[in-house]
């Protein structure tokens, strides 16, 4: 009896999934997208029943899965229920999926290095074992979901109890908007988002800190949960990314609580106790938290530039925000740093910076701000808005952030289809940038002459 051969996946087809996770990780993403999108132009997702425009359909999944937050509808008033529980899925999707992905490339990356680099690695970063991809899509999900949990619980009474909202919406309202805020969303079924609770800290300060933990990143959350008594034990990585967090956390609450003080559009008329509550929530909400409770485009132009730069770099590593990340901009400051005082390399914490990083660090600030710079001319071109509004509603789309100075509805449709690309890249932009230059690095077997341009 003849043996029957078991059947083999091709090499070539093996070797290129192994080798390429970005690759697998964009094409599911755009796959997820789409399908969203197909769901959102049934009618029975649209409040009227007719249905959402594809171009409206699109940019509203795609502003869902990549947690961004801009929108050209309003979720609450446009979607029907069904409608709204297609968005958090997507929502919860994007975020569980984008700090799984990033994850999980983090450890395809170790995999890519010799049995001394994994173990070098592996002692470094500690938070993510080499090979455990299955222990961390679960923590993951359990990590998001009783966050999530806790917030509701947090919010559902106090919107019942504190505003006369009928049990069955606040717990529908309550939900989700704790999965909207954990994952850094944004999006809310209110069409002027957070203002009517404006001032309320019992309410926004819990909002805020989901945000801020969804932006940390899950190596970042692990690693503090285990050692928070000892932050001696942290990682480089960790201790980079909650030092520069808090210290943009507090630039940004103080220079956007001061700039707008007496501004008689946004925080004027208020309570000094309401002006510091709404100022400090401002303060967060850019690093990609997206929501607000003052009217963005009234906002001081000083205001709008600091929104900007906060917005640009967003939050920590493998987490739901975007931005460059903050070790990024770490890195970048140390590096410069380092070159002021004359030091021929870079240290931090007691270790080294490795030329890898400094050098993925840079080309991720250059592709940044080239992305940035040509998409804003892009939409100059395209519409008559001025460049203040422009330039802050790609940077809000690239760094996935959702705030906005009230003209994303009001953009004609090539415009929003840009957004649309700006939020995919913003999203799975850095990430797969970040570990195909990791993947893609070779040792040369020889080296050319050195030689130096004049800079500067």
């Amino acid at each position: 009896m003849r043996r029957l051969s078991r059947p083999r996946v091709p090499t070539d087809l093996r070797r290129s999934l192994l080798s390429s996770p970005a690759r697998m990780f964009v094409t599911l993403f755009v796959v997820v997208d789409l399908a969203g999108a197909a769901v959102l132009m049934l009618p029975v997702a649209h409040a009227e029943g007719d249905g959402l425009t594809f171009v409206e359909a699109l940019f509203t999944s795609t502003t869902s899965l990549a947690v961004c937050g801009l929108s050209v509808i309003g979720i609450g008033s446009e979607l029907t229920v069904f409608g709204a529980i297609v968005v958090a899925v997507l929502i919860q999707l994007g975020g569980i999926g984008i700090m799984t992905a990033a994850s999980v490339l983090g450890v395809v990356v170790i995999h890519r290095f010799g049995l001394r680099m994994q173990l070098g690695v592996q002692a470094e970063t500690r938070a993510l074992r080499v090979g455990d991809v299955r222990g961390i899509v679960g923590r993951v999900v359990r990590t998001s979901l009783v966050c999530e949990a806790v917030l509701a619980l947090i919010l559902v009474p106090r919107m019942w109890l504190g505003y006369g909202i009928p049990p069955r919406d606040a717990v529908y309202s309550g939900l989700f908007h704790a999965v909207s805020a954990f994952n850094n969303a944004g999006l809310s079924l209110y069409d002027q988002s957070m203002t009517r609770f404006s001032g309320d800290p019992f309410l926004l300060f819990p909002v805020a800190i989901a945000t801020i933990l969804g932006g940390l990143g899950f190596p970042v959350l692990l690693e503090v949960s285990r050692h928070l008594p000892r932050p001696h034990a942290w990682t480089l990585h960790t201790k980079l990314t909650v030092t520069t967090t808090l210290l943009l956390f507090l630039a940004g609450i103080a220079a956007i609580t001061a700039l707008e003080w007496t501004n008689p559009a946004t925080l004027g008329p208020m309570t000094s106790s309401d002006k510091l509550v709404n100022g400090a929530f401002h303060g967060i909400m850019p690093r990609s938290g997206g929501f607000n409770t003052l009217d963005v485009g009234a906002m001081d132009q000083s205001t709008l530039l600091v929104t900007v730069m906060l917005m640009f770099v967003g939050n920590g590593s493998a987490g739901t925000a975007g931005g460059i990340k903050v070790a990024t901009l770490a890195v970048i400051f140390l590096v410069v740093w380092a070159e002021i005082r004359g030091h021929p390399s870079v240290h931090v914490f007691g270790r080294r910076l490795s030329r890898g990083v400094i050098r993925q660090s840079l080309s991720l600030l250059f592709l940044s701000m080239t992305v940035v710079v040509a998409s804003t001319v892009a939409l100059l071109v395209a519409t008559e808005f001025r460049l203040d509004r422009v330039l802050f509603e790609v940077v809000s789309a690239s760094g996935v952030v959702g705030l906005s100075t009230g003209i994303t509805a009001d953009l004609p449709s090539a415009a929003q289809l840009l957004l649309v690309v700006l939020m995919l890249a913003g999203r799975i932009g850095p990430i797969t940038f970040a570990s195909a230059l990791a993947l893609r690095e070779h040792t040369r077997r020889y080296d050319l002459p050195e030689s130096r341009p004049i800079i500067g």
